[in-house]
């Protein structure tokens, strides 16, 4: 049998890092007038971080007492005494880390080669800050290739096929690693038409050639083989069998110079016989697990986890003012989810950070313990620029009709002057004042009648919500 006693271990090893006892090396972090020295053993280094011992051994600066110094001015003193006390310690303290910091040491863990500690901090950010990594999505995301940090990578990963947006339409798409691309366009579960995936190829392979004009009448083979040669990566992963006959000729004929002769011969011999033998393969079609329903073409998708089809059809005929009910297969408008509370989280801070601005904005929200689905529609947005009321004639808010509940109330605008209130240090998503809103967190409030005709609850004052969603609309 053995004992161990390893936490007496690793509180006089932190002793001797905190002493300084018999140092003989300094390592000096960030640069002044916050540059912070740190007195180290080579002995200790050796066995516990191999990375800043050969540093030591390489290194030729020595104070006037022989004492080797090595410099890390990329390196936080923050991040640095965290990293120090694992060396010595064993132990990472993240209680109020801010989690900024928590990225910046899981950065400096893997210059380090600390694998076990690279592998536990993003499994910790994971878990305990989903928020953050959404609000910082692109750079978390960009980062994590180079770095090899795999977790993070499965987990946006599996947040950009559910919600592709986060990365296709972000203002770095173009900016995004070769790597980054094709571990996405790859996976089966991609939420997106196979035409728009190859919209987004075809823009990021452009943005990464700077010669290539814009206008596509002007190209000339050699522009159609760099456009080629740039998504070489890219092109096995398309679904081409999947393009409807419209698509093939809109999106696909105009850059078939980028395909190999075989394969175009055979998108077109699959889309006018497609019982007849090809030689290409035909790759599976991607699991799309959002609703579709066909109309005249077109596809209408909506992704919630609170309102359906029919929901999102009644909500369309409210905006447009039409008296009667859209049919589910005519919807005349795109529901992109720009914010769900469960995923982005349900602070304030996330809503202006998402929403903020943006116009054409359906709110869902489905209370807690109930049936009841409130919301509203708010046509200007929300400005976190401004505190007060802002005027529309054109937004309101309702509750459906699911389950049990067989009505649905509908709250058009009764002073148009006080329909939209905006105040960012206090309030997220705010109607009329007082008539539907939330302060952040899960707790909204239906308290009295104001900017709408009448309440869209029974029982008035704050109450609790299991998720809420966002979303901004444009006509299809």
């Amino acid at each position: 049998m053995t004992l161990n006693f390893y936490e007496n271990l690793s509180n006089d090893y932190i002793k001797l890092l905190e002493n300084g006892n018999e140092h003989n090396i300094i390592i000096e972090v960030g640069e002044r007038p916050v540059m912070q020295n740190f007195k180290v053993h080579s002995t200790v280094l050796c066995y516990r971080c191999p990375y800043l011992y050969d540093e030591f051994k390489k290194s030729t600066i020595n104070n006037e007492d022989n004492i080797k110094i090595i410099q890390k001015p990329q390196i936080s003193a923050k991040v640095f005494n965290i990293i120090i006390k694992y060396i010595y310690g064993a132990t990472v303290n993240l209680e109020k880390v801010e989690t900024s910091i928590i990225f910046d040491l899981l950065v400096a863990a893997n210059q380090f080669h600390f694998e076990e500690l690279v592998a536990r901090l993003q499994t910790f950010l994971i878990e305990n800050h989903p928020s953050w990594l959404k609000l910082n999505f692109s750079k978390i995301y960009d980062s994590s290739f180079p770095t090899h940090f795999e977790a993070l990578q499965n987990y946006c990963n599996d947040k950009i096929a559910k919600y592709p947006n986060l990365i296709f339409e972000s203002n770095d798409f173009v900016t995004l690693p070769e790597a980054a691309l094709v571990s996405i366009i790859k996976r089966n579960d991609l939420q997106l038409e196979e035409s728009k995936i190859w919209d987004y190829i075809i823009q990021w392979g452009i943005a990464q050639n700077k010669t290539l004009s814009s206008n596509l009448n002007d190209w000339i083979d050699r522009d159609f083989q760099i456009l080629k040669n740039t998504l070489q990566q890219c092109l096995p992963h398309i679904r081409y069998f999947q393009f409807s006959n419209e698509n093939i000729m809109e999106k696909l004929f105009p850059f078939q110079r980028i395909l190999d002769n075989t394969l175009w011969a055979d998108i077109l011999k699959y889309s006018m016989t497609p019982n007849k033998p090809i030689i290409s393969t035909i790759l599976a079609p991607r699991r799309l697990v959002t609703t579709q329903l066909q109309n005249r073409g077109n596809t209408f998708q909506i992704i919630s986890s609170i309102i359906t089809n029919e929901h999102a059809a009644e909500i369309a005929s409210w905006i447009d003012k039409k008296e009667v009910t859209y049919d589910v297969n005519n919807n005349p408008y795109e529901f992109n989810l720009i914010l769900r509370g469960s995923l982005d989280g349900f602070e304030k801070y996330v809503f202006w950070y998402l929403c903020n601005q943006k116009t054409n904005l359906v709110v869902v929200v489905k209370v807690k313990d109930t049936e009841e689905i409130l919301g509203g529609y708010n046509p200007i947005g929300w400005n976190s620029d401004l505190i007060g009321y802002c005027e529309t004639n054109d937004s309101f808010i309702f509750s459906l009709k699911n389950g049990n509940i067989k009505n649905y109330i509908l709250s058009c605008v009764k002073d148009a002057s006080k329909t939209i209130y905006n105040d960012s240090n206090y309030h997220g998503l705010n109607f009329g004042g007082h008539d539907f809103l939330t302060n952040g967190n899960r707790s909204f409030y239906v308290n009295s009648v104001q900017g709408y005709e009448k309440l869209i609850r029974e029982t008035t004052g704050e109450f609790s919500i299991d998720n809420y969603e966002v979303f901004q609309i444009k006509k299809r």
